[in-house]
């Protein structure tokens, strides 16, 4: 029984124990609700599998540790909040908005469970506290423009380029002709090697960004992060060498797209833990665009497609003899480079590309 001191009422210890567990049962079903309208926008709205597996994953976690006990002690008839709205719930008009008061939603009731289930939900407070700050990261995500992810998940033919005479040229022919992702690749030595200096790379890349912004192409920079940001490029391509993708991340911001180059299964899991957008897979066959590196086959090809949320792009010796081996094996796409830039008829390669990827791709996920 409750004790009545100076008209205050002291909860007995059996009260007080009923009382937490009521609030941490409320609070458990409020972020797992919450937690589930983002998924399924991401599921359906966005098609973003990558951010439905995270989301799943939190969801299910909160699941495990939602007890019978926490369950059964719910009585919806004497809780005094059960049926009120506040006048801001009819306002959202538009699924950000959704998702933005779902991700708010979350995050309180996570910050609820931390706070009272220290007090004997230790593991339950653990927990919320870790998905509380992962959902803070994954709601600018969320929240970002799309666009960039939209037209990534309609293209299937990726060109990369290398060094040629007429640069520019090719790749003007290959977008006129439906290509709609560009990778500006330029690994010829420095200056003072022979190479090429930043600011003929600079010009180079200004000039195909915006052929690609006339096409309504993606265009993105091989290695080069500061390339990338300086002609304001869709997203950059990284190596297993080069800069982490996490660190990418933080410079470009969560609208811009990361690849990266993946030859065995733990590239894979490890680029996808990374926020990766997309992946290449490969190389596939034997290239001379990568020297001393042994072709994965397609078995790599079967195995990335069939575990990851994200694109995989097959790449290395594909061309219009192989692709439908590559697609028929679960790529998203294929990657090309001597394929195309090194075709006399770069426009009518692209066409035929298109037309052997349409035909023998597996159905988007």
């Amino acid at each position: 029984m409750a004790d009545l001191i100076s008209g205050v009422v002291i909860p007995s210890p059996g009260e007080e124990r009923h009382g937490v567990a009521r609030l941490l049962d409320a609070n458990l079903n409020r972020a797992r609700e919450g937690l589930r309208v983002v998924e399924d926008w991401c599921r359906l709205g966005l098609q973003r599998p990558e951010l439905v597996a995270r989301l799943k994953d939190y969801r299910q976690r909160l699941g495990q540790c939602h007890s019978s006990t926490l369950k059964q002690v719910r009585h919806a008839a004497s809780d005094p909040a059960t049926g009120l709205a506040h006048p801001a719930q009819q306002e959202r008009s538009t699924p950000q908005q959704v998702v933005a008061a779902n991700c708010a939603r979350v995050q309180e009731a996570l910050r609820v469970l931390e706070e009272f289930g220290r007090q004997g939900a230790a593991e339950l407070a653990t927990t919320a506290a870790t998905i509380r700050y992962g959902l803070y990261d994954l709601e600018t995500v969320l929240l970002a423009n799309q666009e960039r992810h939209h037209t990534l998940r309609q293209a299937r033919l990726y060109l990369v380029t290398q060094p040629v005479p007429e640069l520019l040229g090719v790749v003007k022919a290959c977008l006129e002709a439906g290509l709609r992702l560009v990778q500006y690749r330029e690994k010829s030595p420095r200056p003072g090697e022979g190479g090429v200096t930043d600011l003929q790379r600079f010009r180079t890349a200004t000039a195909l960004r915006q052929l690609c912004r006339d096409h309504g192409a993606l265009f993105i920079v091989n290695d080069r992060v500061d390339l990338a940001l300086s002609v304001e490029a869709d997203g950059v391509h990284l190596g297993q060498e080069d800069l982490p993708p996490l660190m990418a991340r933080r410079l470009l911001g969560p609208e811009r797209l990361i690849g990266r180059s993946t030859h065995c299964p733990a590239h894979l899991r490890q680029a996808v833990a990374d926020g990766c957008d997309y992946v290449g897979v490969g190389p596939v066959y034997a290239t001379p665009t990568k020297p001393g590196r042994p072709p994965v086959g397609l078995d790599y090809v079967r195995q990335a497609t069939a575990s990851s949320p994200v694109p995989c792009f097959a790449i290395g010796g594909v061309n219009t003899g192989n692709a439908h081996q590559a697609m028929g094996s679960g790529a998203h796409g294929v990657a090309v480079v001597r394929a195309l830039m090194g075709a006399s008829d770069p426009g009518a390669v692209t066409r035929q590309l298109l037309q052997v990827i349409g035909t023998s791709a597996l159905p988007c996920r």
